[in-house]
């Protein structure tokens, strides 16, 4: 049972900030090892280890909202569109529909090759200067997709603020800085059950697999941020497509 969690929280922790879909390499990497602890409830435990690693790494810029008030302003509105339908597609069980392998492999296929078309823009934009009102409407509505597993909510927001013209590192940190409130949101749910549930045991799973994704989540944002600076996107864009034609392949067999 702990080899599934640490396998699991490894995964998240890795997959959270990279445009390549944590959600889905979740759901694959318990469907072909037949692991017992995939489901919603872990996905959510997950995720609140990756919400606490953004605001620790991130501390500075949360500081910076109380001064900045019209840049969290911004970020929130961004984040109400992926929390209100997310919300809703939990509440009505239609998000369980999309965790399936036919999913997974069209969408890391097609929103991988946006995500290569958008890296070919112009590197122009700013988020000191350049990130409006319309900006963040605009790339908050691309992030509903991210409820998609393979679409990735990384790659998705970093997709739209490179097709709106921002550079790498900027796409990047306007991606990371809009995670905070929807992992927040997750987290805020995924805490309620852990509290409310009856079974220490399954309590104490969640709460190990938050510790071990924190980790992880915590060294990967480190890393990208570093890498987004010197390379391309190409090498996330590669491994999507591989990835999608490969779940596309096994899928129609």
């Amino acid at each position: 049972m702990m080899i599934e969690i640490l396998i699991l929280s490894l995964v998240q922790g890795i997959t959270e900030f990279l445009p390549i879909s944590s959600s889905s390499h979740l759901i694959l990497i318990s469907k072909f090892s037949n692991f017992q602890y995939e489901n919603l409830s872990i996905d959510v435990s997950l995720h609140i280890g990756s919400f606490i690693a953004v605001i620790t790494y991130f501390h500075k810029d949360i500081y910076n909202f109380i001064e900045n008030r019209l840049l969290f302003l911004k970020i929130l509105i961004s984040s109400v569109p992926v929390m209100l339908v997310g919300f809703l597609l939990v509440q009505t069980s239609l998000i369980d529909k999309f965790r399936n392998i036919e999913v997974i492999g069209w969408s890391t296929l097609v929103f991988g090759v946006l995500l290569y078309i958008s890296d070919k823009f112009k590197l122009n934009k700013k988020i000191e200067k350049d990130l409006s009102f319309k900006s963040v409407v605009i790339i908050g509505l691309f992030q509903v997709l991210s409820l998609i597993p393979g679409v990735s909510r990384s790659g998705i927001t970093i997709t739209a603020s490179r097709l709106l013209c921002f550079n790498r590192l900027d796409s990047a940190k306007i991606s990371f800085l809009l995670s905070i409130p929807t992992l927040g949101a997750i987290s805020v749910f995924g805490l309620t059950n852990i509290i409310s549930s009856n079974n220490l045991f399954f309590s104490s799973l969640n709460l190990y697999s938050i510790f071990i994704s924190f980790l992880f989540s915590l060294m990967t944002i480190k890393f990208f941020l570093k890498y987004i600076q010197r390379f391309s996107l190409n090498l996330f864009i590669i491994y999507r497509v591989i990835l999608g034609l490969i779940l596309i392949f096994v899928s129609y067999l």
